[in-house]
């Protein structure tokens, strides 16, 4: 084993890290074979060690076990918050519905209003609305990237308290804008859109906007996501603007099989 930790020194500390848990593999799944036999720590080691020297191979495979073993954790556990965490996934009272409210399908999207992928990724959204008359989009305030990308959520929150059916024409207006979006941005862009200034300074006064962020934070942090846009289709987590096509494919299978993948 000595060389083995020699060779973990040259490499950076994920690759040791994983090299490490990797042997620790190794050592369990050979554990039945030794258990048998009235074998002292240090032969254990050196039937180990003789091993590895004569098939390094098998450090390979047993990464890509290490591996497979964490994706399917990981998985399971985001099926389990999937399911813990349907009911405020895709039917808070604090959410915006475009779409048809009533669809057979459902996408969720977390965006931010400054992200430029979210803004390159709203075409495929409205083709998929167009072309999908059973699609409800459920979209979710994620403000990641900075203090303007919070305000204009929170503005974003009041337009959806005191005017929703002015919502898409205001989330379409800042969205495709360009410059940042903070305050200032987003309330032009409501105003434009024929929302009243005072009713949402009277709504920005309460805390709804706090409590609907913080909703969407508490549900990405459960759900692992760290950026925008991110969907969620069927029981799938899509990271990424992933485009059209994908999408389409993914609506195709949640349709006829009952799952993004079929």
């Amino acid at each position: 084993m000595a060389q083995l930790f020699t060779l973990s020194q040259r490499l950076c500390p994920p690759v040791v890290l994983r090299i490490l848990s990797a042997a620790a593999l190794i050592l369990s799944l050979m554990a039945g074979t030794v258990a048998a036999q009235d074998l002292n720590r240090g032969d254990v080691e050196k039937i180990v060690r003789d091993y590895l020297l004569e098939n390094p191979e098998i450090i390979a495979e047993a990464l890509n076990e290490l591996q497979r073993r964490e994706q399917e954790a990981e998985e399971a556990a985001r099926l389990q918050v999937l399911s813990d965490s349907a009911d405020i996934l895709f039917n808070s009272t604090r959410q915006v519905v475009l779409g048809n409210p009533e669809g057979s399908v459902t996408i969720v999207e977390f965006f931010d209003y400054n992200c430029g992928y979210c803004k390159r990724a709203y075409g495929d959204m409205v083709r998929l609305i167009d072309e999908n008359p059973d699609l409800k989009v459920v979209l979710k305030e994620f403000p990641v990237l900075g203090q303007g990308s919070i305000e204009a959520a929170q503005v974003a929150v009041a337009v959806n308290s005191v005017a929703p059916e002015k919502y898409g024409d205001f989330h379409e207006a800042l969205l495709l804008s360009r410059g940042q979006a903070n305050l200032s941005s987003a309330m032009a862009a409501a105003t434009g859109a024929g929302v009243s200034e005072a009713d949402l300074q009277a709504a920005m006064a309460t805390d709804e906007a706090g409590q609907t962020i913080e909703e969407v934070y508490a549900l990405a942090n459960r759900l692992g996501l760290t950026g925008t846009p991110s969907y969620v289709v069927g029981n799938e987590v899509v990271m990424g603007a992933v485009g059209y096509d994908q999408l389409t494919a993914k609506l195709s299978a949640l349709k006829n099989c009952g799952e993004a993948t079929c």
